[in-house]
């Protein structure tokens, strides 16, 4: 590969990767009911340091990263249809 095409190479990669980058970390708030921050700042979380700051998501970070609500199903019961001989339709029993 020439050097020119290399060059060209990273520079698209680059440009197509700029939008992701440009929201930079995600900056959670961090739920606690003292406030040592200085005014105007608050407690956040990020990469799992707590520090002070201005969060940029809305949840907190154990909310963001907690497992779903497992839902429970129950099966309907099964019914067992009566078809007599002769009539019309069925029922259930």
């Amino acid at each position: 590969m020439t050097k020119l095409k290399m060059i060209s190479a990273a520079c698209l990669m680059a440009v197509a990767g700029a939008p992701a980058m440009a929201n930079g970390p995600a900056i959670y708030p961090y739920a606690t009911t003292a406030n040592y921050c200085p005014g105007g700042l608050q407690p956040i979380s990020i990469n799992g340091v707590i520090c002070c700051g201005t969060p940029n998501q809305s949840m907190t970070y154990q909310q963001a990263t907690s497992a779903p609500v497992k839902r429970s199903y129950r099966p309907t019961k099964a019914r067992s249809a009566i078809c007599p001989e002769g009539e019309k339709g069925c029922y259930y029993k």
